[in-house]
């Protein structure tokens, strides 16, 4: 049995339908069809389809790291045969043969050598010329220097009034998938994942609070005004509105 006629079957023994399940783990009901056919292509990777198996299990009963076992040996993309990391590393690459040298031509290529050796000193010593060879000089290999890799820093905002006594937030994943954290007067009412084509709004008399995994993929409106974007692809904002 598959992971996802697993969490079907699951579901159905819960008396859930995938509309109630949808609204009970905030995941779109033809997501949750796809994940039950077996197929997490439209999760977003690795790590959403976790964050989804983990929202799933308990609504139905389940245990989320038996879930995570099942993923992780059907699907992880971060799973990689062992022989395969060591092709990439040259490791398993077979020797190429050395081909045996047969002593009749280093022999013959000997003589030859030493004849046109002889040859030379008779002609020096009657031109009395004196011949200096030129060595030429081998430049030695310009090291390869490994490839930068940038980090995106997590950046900190400083907080900004909103426009009215209210304030009044809709964060739409217009671009991209995230995780969102958002604490409302103090209170966290809502940490999660944010799929592409989600859109969630808040509101709150004083004060709201964000958290954004992947801050140039969504689009902010405070109070009714669009905002630009807080920051990069897969770059780290934390902000905070407050009322006047």
């Amino acid at each position: 049995m598959s992971l996802g006629e697993f969490l079907q079957g699951a579901r159905e023994s819960a008396g859930l339908s995938i509309d109630e399940l949808a609204e009970a783990t905030s995941i779109r009901p033809g997501l949750i069809k796809e994940i039950e056919k077996n197929n997490f292509v439209h999760c977003g990777g690795d790590t959403y389809a976790r964050g989804h198996l983990r929202n799933i299990a308990p609504k139905i009963s389940v245990d989320a790291q038996m879930l995570i076992d099942m993923y992780n040996e059907e699907h992880s993309t971060e799973s990689r045969k062992i022989h395969d990391m060591l092709v990439e590393n040259n490791v398993t690459r077979l020797p190429t043969e050395r081909k045996t040298l047969s002593w009749k031509p280093l022999a013959i290529s000997s003589i030859v050598i030493l004849a046109a050796i002889a040859g030379g000193q008779i002609v020096i010593s009657n031109s009395k010329t004196t011949v200096i060879p030129k060595v030429s000089e081998s430049k030695a290999p310009t090291p390869v220097s490994s490839p930068k890799v940038e980090v995106t820093p997590t950046v900190e905002v400083t907080q900004v009034p909103a426009t009215s006594g209210e304030v009044k937030l809709t964060i739409s994943a217009t671009r991209g998938n995230s995780n969102i954290d958002v604490v409302v007067d103090g209170q966290h009412l809502y940490k999660g994942p944010l799929f592409q084509g989600d859109v969630k709004s808040f509101s709150a008399p004083t004060s709201i609070s964000v958290y954004l995994s992947n801050a140039g993929d969504l689009d902010l409106n405070l109070n009714g005004e669009a905002l630009a974007p807080l920051g990069e692809r897969n770059q780290e904002v934390r902000k905070t509105f407050r009322a006047k």
